[in-house]
């Protein structure tokens, strides 16, 4: 009987008991069951892991039934730790289980789409034009490029054919190419180790192209340059299961059980072990619930705040009694007992550079690299030496880079640290040391002590050959800066923790609202416990500290604290920053087939935030001045003018990348130089003096130094990262903008001086915006072209992550839905078109690329003691010295498909490697050429391995990488042998015959093997520790000594006052004063605007899921204090606009009494395409987070080379920091949606609709 009937009839059945009638017999049909049964049936189950910035890199089942996603839980089958260590499962959260929810969700992006007015342009132009023609009858049309480019983020998408919407972008690319070079095409992704494949995909094609591949750790904020600055490293941390081995974890601005839940169970476990736990946030987060002490310092502050600790830590446990394992640590680990010269300045003697072997008349019997050997006291021969592993023993003798204690000579040494003793200094002299925490802010806390605080340091002369030189060390300095009183007498130290002296808790106490008792208990905690257990004290850090204009003193003030406990290198101890899922793990095989190094070197690669700071005009409207920042003790010497003209500066004294590289399109200059008879590195440089050839920084407004075509893929640039939001819109897309401040000409304030200003600002510099997304984010939105790519179920790829050792799969539980792609399976498209179309414009060219200095090669050692620049005349230009190095790259566009699927001929020529080492890999090749098979076609790729399908891909990637491939891993570090003179291949040996193939990790994620690529080993006795091989293999540190490297020498450094960590208050960016009238009179509070990671989404993904915006409130939310609701007259889920200079955002307010007083926290990232009603003060809809933002460069951030400060594509450069800004918060008195009858357009509204209405 039917359901329907068995309803109807329901009184009237029969029914017949049983088990005295505690059953009953029915005839009811059961088939209603069925929804909940075949709920859970499935046809198979396939392991992937979230393609996603989170550090998670989860494995996943994912349950498939009849061709369909169904829904997906956490796998338990990760490989076991050891018997003493918690297991990595369970991992996961609610975000990734919500995952399955996209994939036929209407938010997918399921078709091609392009703007309807673009499409008809090219229809028209294709009827009567080839390809290429045809993109430049529209560009170079002012009316018809404005008529698609000015209705950006409008609307007007329609469904396209993907071999249309691949000829318009073939085109475009080629025509770009041709008319003003191929750097003029940029590509912008991030995070690889989220989708290894993916990521290659955009950036082989861009690479074969010779465009221009975007950095993403910088610009995201998530790269502490402290980080390079110490360590000459980048993203090497403790994996999440070391936490377990620690005896004291301090979490600072790190939330784990929010943004790291799938590690968060090691932090738990640690606790019932018995660790202590300390959390530092300004608000009760989720994390501060489970600690022992919650620290709760005013945000912004936490440099003091570290810096109080260390002055703690220092007075009781270097001074007062010297604890043998923290001096023996800091004595063969660390630069502490280098020697810095003392210079005489306006009366008082300030730090200057670190000794050089250079600077004494025998260079101290080193023969090669001696400016580059600082040197330090031996207390066992009492003279002056140069210890072995300074950069300098790396890039000359072989053998002498290790951290054996022995100088050069080969004689044992026990270097000094101090020269407090009576006997062992000549004078005590007063040392200057700049103090920036009396500055005027509105908002931040300060104290009345002078700008330069005079410390007494005891001081050795030293006679060099240009004469003598008082020298301390950099302990004594180090010591002095933190304000200890060591008997010596002068101004501004303490002996006592209660005098309100700079760095003491009581002064803490005053700038950051943290007890001093406070400060002080846990400081002694921290040390007792790293002294105890020889180093296991550790921090966990995330994105709480990353975010300010001054957060590399937030770092370094934390890391001077592991430091002088002996933390770095020891398991359970150390610096655990998990900000992003950075650590790409095989990262030598990915960066071979990524960047095409298999087929041309070098690449062209930018760094993201002085790209966008330029090419969204940012810098135009800059508010903050140089001598702003500048240091009471910057050395003598020229350093005026605008943050852009020193990032101009960088560039063309090789510091830092440039894109575009030349006014001039790359691919003339070498014709030119050809018929002059020049090579082309040196008519470039003789062009350059002469000015017939211009760096493109110089005039960024220019239209032949316009990027032209954006690639964005596997990101949501617009939606979530693009600090200055407004300002992308207004400048950079040329579309409807909320940018409310007025440049530097409006304000009549001074320009740059080294850039050249126009008064009329570009509004709309890209032909052409592509984005390849599986979901209708905010960037797609603002896009030309949105391609449908694959989701993370659809597609085959590999993810690692820094919270633990193994290498996942992301595989295919069903073949991509409706007409998408995987990401490979896209570009190859594109690269297919191009390769058809680009005989048109373009045959074999060379290819003009200009890179800066690099780290880890020998070109780092470039620039020694001063910065000149050659523009000036200061010195010569000399590429790969005092300019950027200058190679000629041979193109082959007709053959770009065949090189993008073929592994190119440099494997086998050149080899592979990184970080200053190589290897040669004919046998790999050979291997991949097995496993992948060959081209068989006739033409240049012919007997080469294929690299056809994603598999292919991820092969190249296991085949090449020693992380998975054991005979690399002996190979490799049996390369860094021949540097250090020290055995290193027993990490490798046992693991020799490992070969990890992509089926395996499909079976089960696989470990990874211990490579010298990584400062850790993957092993059954330790957890992954980063710096581990550094102390126990004695592996130096790449930096200037070879050691952790605390002292900052180099002159910007210097000039910026950041020799040594200090505490800098946030800067004024001075956004709230010009709008404080645009209140309109209405109650409105001024407050810090924050932008933390989140619960429910991870940065823009998940929150357009309608499963997590279930959990949360469905659309853009602002959090503040009670206390400040009640300044502005708000109460909960009262709907708010907030608002600078910079442009308008409207959310509803969660009033909470977790929030700390005097700031506004709106979760990272929130989509503009939910729930967003408009803003009464820009007139449109309400903006989104980064619409309040502007991104402002930081000098010391540029340095370039200068050993660990050389530029490395996101590993060291300028970065996209937004947490100094503030907001005026109101309530809106009316919510408008801007769905009305008076929001439409009035017909000629939009350029290009008169074309269109004629049609």
């Amino acid at each position: 009987m039917s359901h329907l009937l068995d309803r109807l009839n329901f009184f009237s059945r029969t029914k017949a008991s049983y088990a005295n009638g505690h059953g009953v017999t029915t005839s009811e049909d059961r088939r209603w069951e069925d929804g909940y049964r075949k709920r859970w049936q499935h046809d198979k189950i396939v392991r992937s892991t979230h393609g996603v910035n989170c550090t998670g890199s989860c494995s996943w089942k994912v349950y498939v039934k009849g061709g369909i996603v169904t829904w997906e839980t956490q796998q338990t089958d990760y490989p076991r730790t050891r018997p003493d260590l918690p297991n990595h499962e369970p991992r996961g959260c609610s975000r990734g289980a919500s995952y399955s929810w996209y994939v036929y969700s209407a938010n997918r992006v399921k078709y091609p789409l392009i703007r309807s007015r673009l499409m008809r342009l090219w229809r028209d132009a294709r009827k009567t034009m080839e390809p290429v023609a045809a993109w430049e009858s529209i560009v170079e049309d002012k009316a018809k490029r404005d008529s698609y480019t000015k209705i950006r983020g409008h609307g007007g998408f329609i469904r396209a054919k993907w071999d249309e919407v691949t000829e318009i972008i073939a085109a475009s690319n080629a025509y770009t190419a041709k008319k003003y070079g191929p750097d003029r095409v940029i590509g912008f992704s991030p995070i690889p180790a989220m989708s290894m494949v993916s990521y290659a995909a955009g950036s082989r094609y861009m690479s074969l192209l010779g465009g221009t591949c975007m950095s993403f750790y910088d610009w995201y904020c998530d790269l502490p340059p402290a980080s390079p600055m110490t360590w000459g490293e980048q993203t090497d941390v403790p994996e999440s299961a070391d936490w377990y081995n620690a005896g004291f974890l301090m979490l600072w601005g790190s939330n784990v059980p929010q943004t790291r839940t799938p590690d968060a169970h090691f932090y738990t476990e640690a606790r019932y072990k018995g660790a202590k736990s300390v959390v530092v946030s300004p608000d009760y987060s989720e994390a501060a619930k489970f600690s022992d002490m919650w620290l709760h310092p005013k945000q912004g502050t936490d440099a003091a705040l570290a810096m109080a600790m260390g002055h703690v830590i220092l007075r009781e446990y270097h001074l007062d009694r010297q604890a043998e394992y923290f001096e023996d640590y800091a004595r063969k680990y660390s630069d502490m007992p280098m020697l810095v010269r003392l210079v005489e300045k306006d009366g008082q003697y300030i730090p200057e550079r670190l000794l050089r072997a250079s600077e004494f008349k025998d260079n101290l019997g080193e023969k090669e690299n001696a400016e580059w050997k600082t040197v330090a006291y031996d207390e066992r021969s009492k003279k002056i030496v140069v210890p072995n592993g300074t950069v300098g023993s790396r890039w000359s003798e072989k053998g002498k880079w290790n951290l054996e204690e022995k100088e050069s000579g080969g004689k044992k040494t026990k270097l000094k640290l101090t020269n407090i003793l009576e006997g062992d200094h000549d004078t005590v002299v007063d040392v200057a040391f700049p103090y920036f925490g009396n500055r005027v802010h509105d908002h931040f806390e300060g104290t009345d002590h002078p700008d330069t605080l005079m410390r007494r340091v005891p001081a050795k002369r030293v006679k060099l050959a240009e004469g003598g030189v008082l020298v301390a060390s950099v302990y004594d300095l180090f010591m002095a800066n933190y304000g200890l009183d060591r008997g010596l007498g002068g101004d501004n130290i303490a002996k006592d923790f209660n005098e309100n002296e700079p760095y003491t808790p009581a002064w803490a106490e005053k700038i950051t609202g943290v007890p001093a008792d406070s400060i002080i208990a846990v400081a002694r905690e921290f040390a007792t416990n790293a002294e105890k257990t020889k180093g296991k004290s550790m921090v966990i850090l995330g994105a709480g500290l990353n975010h300010w204009y001054h957060m590399d003193m937030n770092y370094r003030g934390i890391i001077n604290l592991l430091v002088m406990c002996g933390c770095i290198g020891q398991s359970g101890g150390g610096w655990s920053h998990y900000v992003g899922q950075e650590k790409l793990r095989p990262q030598t095989g990915w960066q071979s087939l990524a960047f095409a190094l298999d087929w041309n070197r070098p690449p062209r690669q930018m760094n993201s935030t002085s790209f966008f700071y330029a090419h969204s005009d940012q810098w135009r409207y800059e508010t903050l001045n140089v001598d702003e920042i500048l240091s009471p003790t910057a050395p003598d010497g020229e350093m005026s003018g605008s943050l852009i003209d020193f990032n101009v500066r960088a560039e063309r004294m090789g510091w830092l990348p440039s894109a575009p590289q030349l006014k001039t399109n790359p691919l003339e200059v070498a014709k030119a130089a050809r018929k002059t008879g020049k090579e082309p590195k040196d008519y470039v440089v003789d062009a350059l003096k002469s000015g017939d050839l211009e760096m493109s920084c110089h005039d960024p407004d220019d239209p032949a130094n316009w990027p032209r075509n954006l690639f964005v893929w596997r990101s949501n640039l617009l939606g979530s990262s693009g600090k200055g939001h407004e300002y992308f819109l207004k400048h950079l897309l040329g579309t409807e903008h909320g940018v409310q401040g007025k440049d530097l000409g409006e304000m009549g304030h001074d320009k740059p001086e080294d850039v050249k200003w126009n008064d009329d600002a570009p509004e709309g510099k890209l032909d052409l915006v592509v984005t390849l997304d599986f979901r209708m984010s905010t960037t797609c939105v603002y896009s030309d072209i949105v391609l449908p790519t694959a989701t993370w179920y659809e597609k085959n790829d590999l993810n690692t992550s820094d919270m633990h050792p193994f290498i996942h799969p992301l595989s295919a539980a069903v073949d991509p839905v409706w007409e998408s792609k995987s990401d490979w399976e896209i570009y190859k498209a594109i690269a297919k078109k191009f390769s058809e179309i680009a005989p048109e414009v373009l045959g074999e060219e060379e290819d003009v690329v200009m890179t800066p200095i690099l780290h880890d090669t020998p070109g780092e050692i470039a620039q020694p003691m001063d910065v000149k620049d050659w523009t000036k005349g200061e010195v010569d230009p000399i590429p790969g010295k005092t300019m950027p190095q200058i190679a000629v790259v041979k193109r082959d566009y007709p053959n770009l498909y065949k090189r993008f699927t073929a592994l190119g001929p440099l494997m086998d020529k050149v080899g592979n490697g990184g970080k200053g080492i190589a290897w040669k890999t004919g046998v790999e090749v050979e291997h991949l050429k097995e496993l992948n098979g060959t081209v068989t076609e006739e033409g240049p790729t012919k007997g080469m391995a294929k690299i056809e399908s994603d598999i292919d891909a991820t092969e190249v990637i296991l085949m090449l990488a020693p992380e998975t491939n054991g005979e690399v891993a002996v190979k490799a570090w049996e390369a860094l042998e021949e540097f250090t003179g020290r055995d290193h291949a027993h990490l490798a040996l046992p693991k020799e015959d490992e070969k990890i193939r992509y089926r395996d990790v499909v079976a089960q994620p696989r470990k990874i093997i211990s490579s010298p690529t990584w400062s850790g080993i993957e092993s059954e006795e330790v957890c992954y520790n980063a710096g581990y091989t550094n102390v126990h293999e004695l592996i130096p540190w790449r930096t200037l000594t070879g050691r952790q490297q605390l002292y900052q020498d180099h002159l910007w450094m210097r000039a910026f006052g950041e020799g040594f960590c200090v505490y800098r208050p946030p800067i004024d960016t001075k956004a709230v004063k010009p709008m404080l009238d645009r209140a309109e009179g209405q109650k409105h509070v001024v407050l810090n605007f924050i932008t933390p990671h989140q619960k429910w989404g991870i940065h823009s993904t998940y929150t357009d899921n309608l499963l997590m915006l279930t959990l949360s409130r469905g659309g853009p939310i602002v959090w503040m204090s009670e206390v400040d609701a009640e300044k502005a007259g708000l109460v909960d889920n009262d709907w708010v606009e907030a608002f600078n200079s910079n442009g308008a955002l409207c959310a509803r307010v969660v009033v909470s009494q977790r929030m700390k007083e005097g700031t506004l926290f709106m979760y990272h990232a929130q989509e503009k395409i939910v729930n967003v009603p408009g803003s009464k003060i820009t007139g449109q809809r309400g903006g989104i987070h980064n619409s309040v933002t502007r991104a402002i460069l930081k000098p010391t951030h540029m340095i370039g080379g200068y050993a660990q400060q050389s530029y490395g594509f996101n590993y060291y450069g300028t970065v996209g920091s937004n947490r100094d800004e503030f907001v005026i918060v109101r309530k809106m008195l009316e919510v408008d949606w801007l769905d009305g009858e008076k929001d439409r357009l009035p017909a000629g509204a939009i350029p290009g609709e008169e074309m269109e209405a004629a049609e």
